[in-house]
Order: structure tokens, then sequence, then C-alpha cells
């Protein structure tokens, strides 16, 4: 009965970890390199930073708007699910954890920018 309890459990913390480390469906990774071709044809897409406004703040891209994680929730009516949604954070694990929930809320182009301002040179 142990062994079969211990399989049970070890396969669900595998599967947690799938979970966790494989992109979701849908979602676009590019890097930093990537993120500037996009911006240069920004087209019909909206660029939004996840980090908090104290890191925005700080240091943040000139085409990003300032929604952190917390808020994405609430404000996620101010973007536009008929144009694609590039999200940024400080290292890339945010952004990944926005884009499933922009996902979830139904917007369908979705990329997250692999790295962070953590990867970004000017």
């Amino acid at each position: 009965m142990g062994t079969i309890f211990n399989l049970i459990i070890l396969g669900f913390i595998v599967w947690l970890l799938y979970q966790r480390f494989v992109p979701a469906k849908g979602i676009k990774n590019i890097n930093a390199a990537e993120l500037k071709a996009e911006l240069s044809n920004k087209g019909n897409k909206q660029f939004i930073d996840v980090r908090t406004p104290n890191e925005y703040r700080g240091n943040h891209i000139k085409d990003f708007k300032n929604v952190p994680l917390s808020e994405l929730g609430k404000r996620a009516q101010e973007l536009s699910k008929d144009k694609e949604v590039v999200v940024i954070c400080q290292s890339g694990m945010r952004s990944s954890n926005a884009c499933k929930a922009l996902k979830k809320l139904g917007f369908k182009e979705v990329t997250n920018v692999k790295g962070g301002m953590s990867s970004w040179r000017e």
C-alpha cells in the first residue's frame, strides 16, 4: 500500500513540475534581441511590464506600459484582446505567469520576453 501511495505522490510532483516549467499552450517566447525587432515593427501589438511600479520607475523600455502582475486581473480590460500582448518583467518568471493569466482571460496572442529586463540592453 505504501509503494502505491509513494508512486501517486511522485507522479503528482512530476505533474506539478511539468505544469510549472513547460510553456503554456499558445504562448510565444522571444528573447531580448527578438524584442528589439518587435519594437521596431509595433504593428498590432501592445507592450506591458508586469514589475512593481518601483522597479518600472527604476528602468523600463519606452513602449511598455506598467501593469503590475498583482493588478493584472482587474486591469486586463485596459488591453485589447484583438492585439498581441508582449509581456516583460525582471527575469521572465512573472511575465510567464502573466501570460498564462492572460490566456485564461481569453487573450489569443500572448508573447513572453524570456530573460526579461535582466537580458535587455538598449
